[in-house]
């Protein structure tokens, strides 16, 4: 005798269940993929590599001082820890080689002449007429011609800090290059941009000496940005001192006073880029020393100098501590132990054989499926995201039951 009682058969349910599992998952991985994405943008990105752009704008042999800044530069951060592979040098002329050279295949900083910049270990990646406004534009955007070779492109990412060190002539915002050219303050400006929007730093520190330096800085405006300068606008930026022999200065005074500072640092010092700042006294350089912090959002006094003049030791961030040479120790047999060592051997053992069976109760618990893709997906997500997800999935739910109850 039939029932007047409707219920849906298996084949309505099995339909059901299968709706709702085609409902459910699409929305729960798009609605969850959004924070991911937002969380990969370029802002979040971490700091895990440095990079330097080092330029010498200036030929003839009365412009010597400016071929030791850029060195010196060189030097500096090659001993704090960034390698040559990861420094762009452009040199717009050889002084080393000059037949007016009194030391042959040498450069100096100081009439003392203890330190040869131009050792064996320098890398010059574009010299003479290869240092055009043309040529650095590209290195700066990426923009090279297929045959340009690897170790002359700037292959930096969302996560690099970058140190750009130009010296030369300079007059108000424009910087000469070759005596025949110049890089105008928007040039640099569009570079900037151009870098930013490519996601080719994370942060920039621009350090400029030459006269007026502070106008190359006007028409910045990328986030992210930090500029200093050598000399404020009708301010000129003079060389420190004359060595006799070589018959021309050989350094400028920002760059030494820059240099006098590093000097006392190593790659492990925690010395701020405000202490680097507070350093440069008036009297001393003869100038004013600009600063443009409005672009750049840390606090100078939290950001160590060798986030920009130093190397980055690169590390992987657990959630827990690294167990692998501990398990793998408890699998080996000591031959020999003293009194006094066996019983910290056997704690460390059962130490071990807790963690062990904590991991294998957890992987017990992990599910199997599109559910496992869902876990990951909730997994470092704000509450409020799961929340309103879970809304929506309740919505479904209860329109599904109402559907499957008719």
């Amino acid at each position: 005798m039939a029932s007047g009682i409707r219920r849906p058969g298996p084949s309505r349910l099995s339909r059901g269940l299968t709706l709702l599992t085609a409902l459910l998952l699409p929305v729960l991985l798009l609605g969850l993929n959004a924070p991911a994405a937002a969380a990969a943008s370029p802002t979040a990105a971490m700091h895990n590599n440095n990079w330097a752009v080092l330029v010498c704008t200036s030929r003839f042999w009365f412009n010597y001082r400016h071929m030791a800044n850029t060195l010196s530069l060189y030097r500096t951060v090659k001993r704090l820890g960034i390698p040559d592979e990861r420094i762009i040098l452009m040199l717009a002329d050889d002084m080393a080689c000059n037949p007016r050279n009194n030391y042959p295949a040498q450069v100096f900083n100081n009439e003392n002449h203890q330190l040869n910049l131009y050792g064996d270990n320098v890398e010059v990646d574009y010299r003479g007429y290869e240092v055009t406004v043309e040529n650095f534009l590209r290195v700066l955007t990426g923009r090279h011609e297929s045959a340009v070779p690897r170790s002359k492109r700037l292959l930096s990412d969302e996560g690099s800090h970058i140190l750009l060190y130009m010296t030369g002539h300079g007059g108000d915002e424009f910087l000469k290059f070759q005596d025949s050219e110049e890089l105008q303050s928007h040039d640099l400006a569009d570079a900037v941009k151009q870098m930013k929007e490519k996601h080719r730093f994370k942060e920039l520190l621009i350090m400029v000496d030459t006269c007026q330096a502070a106008t190359l800085f006007s028409q910045l405006h990328s986030p992210g940005v930090l500029a200093i300068g050598s000399s404020m606008k009708g301010e000129n930026s003079y060389s420190h001192h004359l060595d006799s022999d070589i018959g021309v200065s050989v350094v400028d005074r920002f760059t030494y006073y820059t240099l006098a500072f590093f000097e006392k640092l190593n790659m492990y010092s925690n010395a701020s880029l405000n202490s680097l700042f507070n350093s440069y006294d008036r009297s001393m350089l003869m100038s004013t020393a600009y600063y443009r912090m409005d672009l750049y959002e840390r606090p100078l006094n939290e950001v160590p100098v060798t986030n920009f003049f130093g190397s980055v030791m690169k590390t992987l961030h657990t959630d827990s501590a690294y167990t692998g040479f501990l398990a793998a120790h408890d699998d080996e047999t000591p031959i020999s132990f003293s009194d006094s060592n066996q019983h910290d051997h056997f704690t460390s053992k059962n130490e071990a054989s807790a963690r062990r069976s904590n991991r294998e109760k957890d992987a017990q618990i992990i599910p199997h499926g599109w559910t496992e893709v869902l876990l990951e997906q909730l997994e470092g997500k704000n509450t409020d995201t799961v929340v309103l997800y879970g809304l929506g999935v309740m919505g479904i739910l209860l329109a599904l039951s109402t559907w499957l109850s008719m």
